[in-house]
């Protein structure tokens, strides 16, 4: 079953999925997040999804993971998130292979995921973007808060995010609406509280962006 809790880290949070008991597929939802994924002895980085990534399941393998708010492991890796848009990639691909395998020893020693990223000291304005964006705003009223030209806001989305603003707006905005969606409300209601246009507009961003439907997503939870 999968669990999750707030890290120490500040805005990430800590989950696990057991070990597969057989075979099917996983659909991972974007939520502008990236996460460091600890699997069968290896360390791997989660890119930024810009659409559901759809992985199968492996008998017997469990994940844990550190799923990191948005616009916070670029900084840490040393990679912009552009380059591990909807990508996973092992770890060892972006550090020195020696590095990661003492990362990937005292993991498998009983060490702590968290004490990976023990030094990350969250981008106050990278935060205020990601805020900015998830209230809503505009790109030219969030660039204009920042004090940055629209051009340099969207350099840094595509450096910190692995996208534009836009595209961090609708998928934060999605995943508001499926939040509100799986506690019952009803989906016209929701629609209107999001700003959609109406329940056709809202159940077509979740199409685009998930790949399936409103209705089905509303009852069950994807994660990495």
């Amino acid at each position: 079953m999968y669990r999750e809790r707030p890290s120490a880290i500040p805005g990430a949070v800590v989950w696990q999925t057991p070990p597969a008991s057989g075979e099917g597929e996983r659909r991972i939802l974007p939520d502008g997040c990236m996460d460091l994924l600890w699997t069968s002895g290896r360390l791997v980085v989660a890119g930024p999804d810009s659409v559901a990534y759809v992985t199968p399941v492996v008998p017997g393998a469990g994940y844990t993971g550190l799923r990191f708010a948005p616009g916070d492991l670029p900084e840490l890796l040393g990679v912009p998130a552009w380059e591990l848009r909807d990508r996973r990639v092992a770890l060892d691909e972006l550090w020195p292979a020696r590095r990661v395998r003492v990362l990937e020893n005292r993991l498998s020693a009983g060490g702590g995921i968290e004490a990976l990223a023990a030094d990350l000291r969250p981008d106050p304005v990278v935060r205020a973007a990601a805020g900015l964006i998830g209230a809503g705003r505009g790109v030219a009223a969030a660039a204009d808060l920042l004090g940055l030209g629209e051009r340099r806001f969207h350099r840094l989305c595509l450096r910190v995010f692995g996208y534009g603003p836009k595209t961090l707006g609708r998928i934060l905005r999605m995943n508001r609406a499926l939040e509100k969606a799986r506690r019952g409300e009803a989906f016209a209601r929701v629609a209107h509280e999001e700003g959609y246009a109406d329940q056709a507009h809202l159940a077509r961003e979740v199409k685009a962006l998930a790949g399936v439907t409103l209705t089905d997503l509303a009852g069950r939870t994807g994660r990495r």
